[in-house]
């Protein structure tokens, strides 16, 4: 599946990231969760350079505690690098970001020169949520679909540090289908541009090997069938996606990409360090 979907703000963000990247004094990436590696966008490495990044994994009450805490591992190992995981359930953790950034700049005097942090992210990664957690009121704008910022914003935490805010940033389309599969997955992408069936075969195929009694559970499944074209079949049956002539695999599959990205099928990681990162190269 080749995804080109950037809209034309997302340009404008890229080049203004470029402009205002001088003046910050860090970076804060926010990456979701389930998929830390397909979730990060390449260029914000290019653009961030030698600046200190605190890379934040947002929805981690979706994933496998246990591979986010292998993320959590490898991320902190980057150079100049800080890792945290944090939950929409529990915005205490979120709130220690500023002690984090400060950790940075153990000789800097922030009451003469204030910290500048820049936070970036792909779309619907959960960065406005964040936003609007540290200020302690509504900042940002929320919601369940991509692209919901659409313009820079600086946001002041204390006289000590600020917050730049910026429309998501993704990019011009991976070659590589398995980063846009999971991409889909994760609701990163509109659901416009590409089709349910398709993302859910691909999402079940991997729940059949890595989670497949979460699946089980979730549709009352005795056990998974043979090839992913099947299972997705029983849960249309059992969910009574069918139509003249069979099952309704659209409706199923949205049903399943839907199940998916609300936790009904458990706590899913759609990655994890090493071999699932080591075959694909976002390019």
């Amino acid at each position: 599946m080749l995804i080109n979907w950037y809209p034309g703000h997302m340009n404008k963000a890229r080049k203004k990231v470029k402009e205002i990247m001088p003046n910050v004094d860090m970076v804060i990436e926010v990456l979701d969760a389930r998929l830390p590696f397909s979730s990060a966008n390449p260029m914000i490495e290019t653009l961030r350079g030698q600046k200190p990044c605190l890379k934040v994994l947002s929805k981690s009450d979706l994933a496998d505690p246990k591979i986010t805490e292998q993320w959590l591992t490898v991320l902190r190992e980057q150079n100049q690098t800080d890792a945290l995981a944090i939950t929409t359930e529990s915005p205490r953790i979120a709130r220690t970001i500023p002690n984090r950034i400060f950790k940075f700049f153990p000789e800097r005097d922030t009451h003469k020169r204030p910290l500048k942090a820049l936070i970036l992210g792909i779309p619907n990664v959960g960065k406005s949520t964040l936003i609007n957690t540290l200020a302690g009121r509504k900042r940002a704008p929320v919601g369940n679909e991509p692209a919901i910022t659409k313009a820079q914003q600086e946001i002041k935490l204390s006289d000590q540090l600020a917050l730049i805010d910026s429309p998501g940033m993704t990019w011009p389309g991976s070659k590589n289908e398995t980063v846009n599969y999971r991409l889909a997955t994760s609701g990163a992408i509109r659901d416009t541009a590409f089709e349910y069936d398709d993302v859910a075969l691909f999402a079940i195929e991997y729940l059949m090997e890595r989670y497949p009694a979460n699946i089980c559970k979730a549709y009352q499944l005795k056990a998974v069938a043979t090839s992913p074209l099947e299972t997705l079949q029983e849960i249309a049956k059992r969910r009574g996606c069918m139509q003249r002539g069979g099952p309704d695999y659209q409706r199923a599959g949205e049903l399943v990409v839907h199940d998916l990205r609300a936790g009904k099928l458990g706590k899913i990681s759609l990655e994890a360090p090493g071999t699932d990162c080591e075959l694909v190269k976002v390019s």
